[in-house]
C-alpha cells in the first residue's frame, strides 16, 4: 500500500514536470515594432509546434496589438527563447489553422479560456472558429527581419 503511494507521488510529479517543461519549450518572447510608434514592443506567446513548423496563436483574435504590429511590419519579427533570432512570421490562411489551433489548446493551458472549443473538441470545431484566430508560421531568419526590428541593421 504504501509502495504504491509512493509511486504514484512520483508518476504524478514526473508527469507535472513533463508538463511544465514542455511548457516553458513552448514560452517565447515576440518582439515588434510598435505599429505607429516604431518602438520595439516585446509580448510573451507561445511557440506551439505542429508537423514540423513553429506557429504563433493570437489567442485574444484579430485586434491583439502584436497581431496589428506584426502585420504592420508585414511579418518582421525577433523571437527569444534564450537567445533573439529574427523571424518571418507568415499569416496562414484559415482553411489551414484548425489542426494549429487544437494543438496551440495543448500547449498552452492560459488561452483555453478565450477559446469556445475544449482541447479536445472534433476538429470540425475548431474549423468553426479558425477565422477568429490568427496563426503565423515562424521562419527563422539568417539575419535582421527585412522589416520590422532590427531591419538594416
Amino acid at each position: 500500500m504504501a509502495a504504491g503511494l509512493i509511486l504514484n507521488v512520483i508518476a504524478r510529479a514526473a508527469a507535472t514536470s513533463a508538463f511544465a517543461a514542455s511548457l516553458l519549450l513552448a514560452l517565447v518572447n515576440l518582439t515588434t515594432g510598435g505599429g505607429q510608434s516604431g518602438r520595439l514592443i516585446s509580448f510573451p506567446v507561445a511557440n506551439a509546434g505542429h508537423r514540423g513548423e513553429r506557429y504563433l496563436v493570437a489567442m485574444l483574435g484579430d485586434h491583439t496589438n502584436w497581431v496589428r504590429n506584426v502585420r504592420a511590419a508585414s511579418g518582421g519579427a525577433v523571437l527569444r527563447q534564450g537567445r533573439r533570432r529574427p523571424v518571418q512570421l507568415e499569416e496562414i490562411p484559415v482553411e489551414q489553422r484548425a489542426p494549429v489551433l487544437r494543438r496551440y489548446l495543448s500547449i498552452a493551458p492560459g488561452a483555453r479560456p478565450h477559446f469556445p472549443v475544449t482541447r479536445g473538441a472534433p476538429l470540425e470545431d475548431f474549423e468553426r472558429i479558425a477565422a477568429q484566430y490568427p496563426v503565423f508560421r515562424v521562419t527563422f531568419l539568417a539575419g535582421p527581419p527585412s522589416t520590422g526590428p532590427g531591419a538594416g541593421a
